[in-house]
């Protein structure tokens, strides 16, 4: 196993946590088709299936196998997003990946609960409509239509001080429409309550790798 090499200075950051976030140029005429496309998902699985679980029944979907232009749109931007992050953890050979997706309606009062992404490499989320104001008057300590990630190492601040980037074991994101994220799958998420009327849409996917053993550490 290499280990990593320390600066002129002797010090050395260990075990870093990569997280993606950028804003996908040009997206607004996008993002009316994807809505529409979600929304007419939500209508035919309602009919098949008689309740709308559009959002919590994610394994049985494949969102991105929908043949239409703007689902291409969104893979290939996926995909870039994907060779990004692997380039820039410094990994020089070829990776393979699929991809699974399925989209979220997030109606007033629907949040998600702490996760992570079990048997993906990566995971993200696309972000196709968020409210544009929300309801904070019910109580002055909610962060109404926020995402949040956890530092994966138990109690790693429990000795930290001020100034100690450990402090915080909270990183806490408040999407817009056309943003695009993406973490390692361990990492745990909650996404926070919509207390709006307008309906807060995302795509989430995870990066499901195709194995070779080239991918083991030497």
């Amino acid at each position: 196993m290499a280990s990593q090499t320390p600066n002129e200075n002797g010090f050395l950051n260990l075990w870093p946590t990569q997280f993606l976030q950028r804003s996908v140029p040009n997206a607004d005429s996008a993002n009316s088709v994807l809505l529409d496309l979600v929304l007419e998902l939500e209508q035919k699985y309602n009919a098949d299936v008689g309740k709308s679980d559009v959002t919590s029944d994610y394994l049985s979907q494949s969102f991105l196998a929908v043949e239409h232009p703007v689902i291409d749109w969104l893979k290939g931007c996926i995909n870039k997003s994907v060779g990004d992050y692997l380039k820039e953890q410094g990994i020089d050979f070829n990776v393979d990946w699929g991809l699974q997706a399925w989209p979220n309606i997030n109606r007033r009062g629907d949040y998600h609960n702490l996760h992570n992404h079990p048997h993906s490499y990566l995971s993200g989320t696309y972000y196709v409509a968020m409210p544009a104001q929300y309801d904070h008057s019910a109580r002055n300590d909610l962060n109404p239509g926020a995402i949040s990630f956890y530092d994966p190492r138990a109690q790693a601040n429990m000795q930290a001080i001020r100034g100690d980037g450990q402090v915080d074991p909270e990183h806490r994101v408040l999407p817009s429409s056309g943003m695009l994220l993406l973490w390692p799958s361990f990492l745990h998420h909650f996404v926070h309550p919509n207390t709006s009327d307008a309906l807060r849409v995302s795509i989430s996917f995870n990066v499901v790798l195709k194995w070779r053993d080239e991918y083991l550490p030497l």
